[in-house]
């Protein structure tokens, strides 16, 4: 699995300076912000990473923060840690999308644990914004081209339906296969059917 980097965000200097040494003991690459408005500042979505943050800070909250960084299209996989068994906020947390709440002080495993378990979710996140891409690259025909090829249709009952000939629809299954790396027809339905909702149609 790739290593991602972990955005730490708390106003307690302590609490973030032992957090960032005991990670960085496990190999993995920190980032430390005191407050979320200077997160919010440098956050780079080209960077992608797992979010460790304090649920409680003056001026902006975790949550807050978090609900900031949705509406930039920043959707992380954020840890939320508190010092106070607030049910109703873990409930908000988890409604907003948190993906773990932790409680200090926060016991070495279950902090590893979660972040193990935000770098597999940050993994399938990213792949699937991939492979969307991928898709948002076809032009409409070949998006139409490609799914009845995943129906199992023939280059010739392709090229009858769409009344073009057979070289013109070879000359879009190459294209199709050099846009997204494969030329497998399975790795085709795969891809189709992680991202089933996105629409054909979205360029020419």
């Amino acid at each position: 699995m790739k290593p991602f980097q972990i955005y730490l965000i708390d106003d307690d200097e302590p609490v973030r300076e032992a957090i960032k040494l005991l990670l960085r003991t496990y190999g993995m690459t920190v980032e430390t912000f005191a407050d979320p408005a200077t997160f919010l500042a440098h956050v780079d979505p080209k960077r992608p990473g797992c979010i460790l943050a304090d649920l409680r800070m003056p001026l902006i909250s975790g949550l807050q923060m978090h609900e900031r960084l949705l509406e930039r299209g920043i959707g992380w996989p954020t840890i939320m840690i508190t010092g106070h068994g607030d049910v109703n906020a873990c409930r908000r947390a988890f409604k907003a999308g948190i993906l773990d709440f932790l409680t200090k002080p926060v016991d070495e495993q279950v902090l590893l644990d979660a972040i193990q378990s935000a770098f597999q979710t940050l993994e399938r996140v990213l792949e699937k914004e991939e492979s969307r891409e991928l898709l948002r690259s076809l032009t409409d025909r070949e998006r139409e081209v490609l799914d009845m090829v995943c129906r199992g249709w023939a280059t010739k009952e392709i090229a009858v339906a769409l009344n073009v000939s057979a070289r013109t629809i070879d000359a879009h299954r190459a294209n199709i296969a050099d846009k997204l790396g494969t030329s497998s027809v399975a790795d085709f339905v795969q891809l189709t059917s992680a991202n089933a909702e996105l629409p054909i149609g979205r360029n020419t």
